[in-house]
C-alpha cells in the first residue's frame, strides 16, 4: 500500500484512509460512496455537532460510566472543532447514508483519532479512545444529528433575523425622511388614491420585522431536542441522568434554553419543528420577493419607466449597451428568495417522508435548511448596505406623477358624489389632462385647492366632506 494511505479495519473488512487524515475508515468508505454534490458539511453544523459530543462526555463522565482522563481527552478534541480547527477533516458529501451516520463517524472518528495522539496514541489505532465505545457512548445518529441540525439552525436564526431587522430599520429611515413626500398610488398596476413614499417604505419595514419576529417565535421549539433518545427513543444504552445532563451541557455551551423534549422518541420520528423554521423562512423570502419587485418597479427608468426612486450604481448593467445600470442587488435577492423557496419545497417533501421510528432523510433536510437561512441572509444584508443605504427619491417625478393620476378623481367623491367623479376622471384620461385644471375649468376649486386637498388625502388619508 502507498505511503500515502493507512489501511484500518471495520466490521466490512479493510480500506485505505489517507495517512495524514484526523478521520478514519467509515468516513474514508463514505467518501467513496458518495460523491454526488462536492459540497462538505455546514459549518455550523460540524460546530453543532461536535459540541454534542463534548456535552456527552461530560455528561457520561458525570455518570461514572466514562473514565476522566477520556472525558477530558474528547473534551479537549470536540473544542478544537468547535474552535474552528479540523474543518477540513469533515469530509462526507452532503447528500449522504440515511440518518446522517457518515458525518456522525466522521465526528467520532476525528474526534477520537485528536483525542488519541493527545494521549500518546497514533492515528487509526483506536487506543485508548474509541469512536464508538467512547465518542459515541450513550448516543446513536438518530438523536445526535436532528439536535445538531437545531443547534446549528438555532445558531443562524440571529443572523438571519438581524438581517432583515437592519432592511427593516433601513426602510424606517426612508419611510421617516419621505413621510411628506405625496406620490401616485397604484393598484392593479392602475393610476389610484395619492399616497406617500414614507407610508409605502414604512409598511415595507413593518412586514419585515414581522417576519423577523414570526421567525424568532420558532426559537423555543428548536430549542427541545431529543438526544437521550439513542437509536429509537426509548434511551438504550444511556447512562442515569443523561439525558438532563446533556441538556444542560449544550445549554451552557449554546447559550441556548436547550432542553429534553417530553418525548425523545418524536424527536426523531418528526421534523415537524423543522418544517415550522422553513414555513417561517418561506414567508420572508415571499415577502422580500414582493418587496424587491416593488423596488425594481419604483427604479424603472431612467426615462421610460416610473423613476420614482433612484438606486446605487454597483456595476455596468450591460454588455452592449453603454451607459445602462440596472437594478442588480434586487434582481440578486429576488433570484435568491426563488431558490430559498425550492429548499422549503424540498424540506416539506422530507419532513413527510419519516417512516415508523425514523425520518431518514436528515441530512438532506438539514442541508436546505442551512443553504435558505445563509442564502437569505446574505442576500438580505448585501441589498441593504448596496442598495437601500443610498436610495435616492426622485420627489420632482413624484409629483408630476401625483398630479396625472387620473385616481385624484376620487378625492372629489364626497363632494360631487361618484358618477359626477368618475365623469372627470373620463375627461382626465381621454384629454390627457390633470384632474386639478379640469376641477378648476369647472368651478369646482381652484388649483391651489385642489393640490392641498391631494396633499391632506396622501398624508392624513381623510379630506372633509363638502
Amino acid at each position: 500500500m502507498d505511503k500515502k494511505f493507512r489501511i484500518e479495519k471495520d466490521s466490512l473488512g479493510e480500506f485505505p484512509v489517507p495517512a495524514d487524515a484526523w478521520y478514519g475508515v467509515q468516513t474514508a468508505r463514505a467518501v467513496a460512496n458518495f460523491p454526488i454534490s462536492g459540497r462538505r458539511p455546514d459549518r455550523d453544523f460540524i460546530v453543532a455537532h461536535a459540541r454534542i459530543k463534548r456535552a456527552a462526555a461530560a455528561a457520561n463522565e458525570a455518570a461514572g460510566w466514562l473514565e476522566s482522563r477520556l472525558a477530558e481527552s474528547i473534551r479537549a478534541a470536540a473544542d478544537a472543532i468547535i474552535a474552528g480547527r479540523h474543518h477540513d477533516e469533515f469530509v462526507v458529501d452532503r447528500f449522504q447514508a440515511g440518518a446522517g451516520t457518515s458525518h456522525n463517524m466522521n465526528t467520532n472518528e476525528v474526534i477520537a483519532n485528536l483525542a488519541n495522539v493527545a494521549l500518546g496514541g497514533s492515528r487509526g489505532v483506536y487506543k485508548p479512545v474509541h469512536p464508538n465505545d467512547h465518542v459515541n457512548m450513550g448516543q446513536s445518529t438518530n438523536d445526535t444529528i436532528p439536535t445538531a441540525i437545531r443547534l446549528a439552525c438555532l445558531a443562524k436564526l440571529p443572523k438571519l433575523t438581524q438581517a432583515l431587522e437592519r432592511m427593516a430599520q433601513e426602510y424606517g429611515r426612508i419611510a421617516a425622511a419621505e413621510a411628506n413626500t405625496v406620490k401616485s398610488g397604484r393598484t392593479h398596476l392602475q393610476d389610484a388614491v395619492p399616497t406617500t413614499v414614507g407610508r409605502e417604505f414604512a409598511a415595507h419595514a413593518y412586514i419585515l420585522r414581522r417576519c423577523a419576529q414570526n421567525l424568532e417565535a420558532v426559537r423555543p421549539r428548536l430549542a427541545e431536542i431529543g438526544l437521550g433518545g439513542s437509536a429509537a427513543g426509548t434511551g438504550l444504552n444511556t447512562a442515569p441522568g443523561y439525558v438532563e445532563r446533556a441538556a444542560a451541557e449544550l445549554a451552557q455551551l449554546t447559550g441556548e434554553p436547550i432542553r429534553p423534549s417530553a418525548d425523545l422518541a418524536a424527536q426523531m420520528q418528526s421534523m415537524g419543528d423543522l418544517q415550522h423554521l422553513s414555513n417561517g423562512i418561506r414567508l420572508a423570502a415571499l415577502e422580500l420577493t414582493r418587496i424587491s419587485n416593488d423596488m425594481r418597479l419604483l427604479a424603472s427608468g431612467p426615462r421610460t419607466g416610473l423613476g420614482e426612486i433612484e438606486l446605487p450604481p454597483v456595476q455596468p448593467g450591460s454588455s452592449i449597451m453603454p451607459g445602462k445600470v440596472n437594478p442588480v442587488m434586487f434582481e440578486m435577492l429576488n433570484q435568491v428568495c426563488y431558490q430559498v423557496l425550492g429548499q422549503d419545497a424540498a424540506v416539506a417533501y422530507m419532513t413527510q417522508a419519516g417512516q415508523l421510528e425514523l425520518n431518514v432523510m436528515m441530512p438532506a433536510l438539514g442541508s436546505a435548511l442551512f443553504d435558505a437561512m445563509d442564502w437569505l441572509t446574505n442576500a438580505v444584508a448585501a441589498a441593504t448596505e448596496k442598495n437601500l443605504k443610498g436610495l435616492k427619491v426622485n420627489r420632482e417625478r413624484c409629483r408630476e406623477y401625483t398630479h396625472l393620476s387620473v385616481g385624484l378623481a376620487t378625492l372629489l367623491n364626497t363632494s360631487i358624489g361618484y358618477a359626477a367623479a368618475a365623469e372627470v376622471a373620463k375627461e382626465s384620461e381621454k384629454s390627457g389632462r390633470p384632474v386639478r385644471e379640469i376641477v378648476a375649468e369647472k368651478g369646482l376649486m381652484t388649483t391651489a385647492a385642489f393640490d392641498r386637498l391631494v396633499e391632506q388625502a396622501a398624508v392624513d388619508g381623510n379630506i372633509e366632506r363638502r
